[in-house]
């Protein structure tokens, strides 16, 4: 069997390294859109699930009237939302205090009593989270954040 030779190229090989160099300028911007989609994957999961882990607790919170200042008990259910994180798991099995987060506690939680919009009594939960260390995308994503949600509900009677 015998190929034909492309026209105007000497032994038909003109076009045999273009594709290398295509893809040596393509690459790095492959691999800028798989780690910003999964830096951008995983802060929104994190956005998620912290909102969620303060909802929870403050429904907590809001439902026992008597323990509307319950910042251990709110941790406990912030802390069961939340095992599925990479920097939480299941060998973190306390809180820090107050909204403060350093590196070796990645979580905190803080529950308390406030007067809603209305004048009625209702519980508020703060939940922080400092999210582990990913690929910082310069200028738009440090490799690291953290992410605090406050969620306050109406003391249910």
């Amino acid at each position: 069997m015998r190929l034909q030779k492309s026209a105007g190229r000497p032994n038909g090989h003109g076009r045999r390294g273009s594709s290398i160099i295509e893809f040596s300028l393509l690459l790095p911007w492959y691999v800028f859109l798989f780690v910003g989609s999964y830096d951008y994957g995983f802060f929104s999961y994190s956005l998620i699930a912290t909102q969620t882990a303060a909802s929870v607790g403050a429904n907590y919170c809001a439902s026992n009237s008597t323990t509307t200042t319950d910042a251990t008990t709110a941790c406990g259910y912030a802390l069961d939302q939340l095992r599925n994180m990479p920097n939480v798991g299941y060998s973190m099995t306390s809180c820090g205090s107050g909204t403060t987060v350093t590196s070796t506690v990645p979580l905190a939680v803080t529950a308390s009593s406030v007067t809603g919009p209305d004048g009625s009594p209702a519980a508020s939960v703060t939940v922080t989270y400092l999210t582990p260390k990913l690929i910082p995308i310069p200028g738009l994503l440090p490799g690291q954040l953290t992410i605090s949600r406050t969620v306050k509900m109406p003391v249910r009677g």
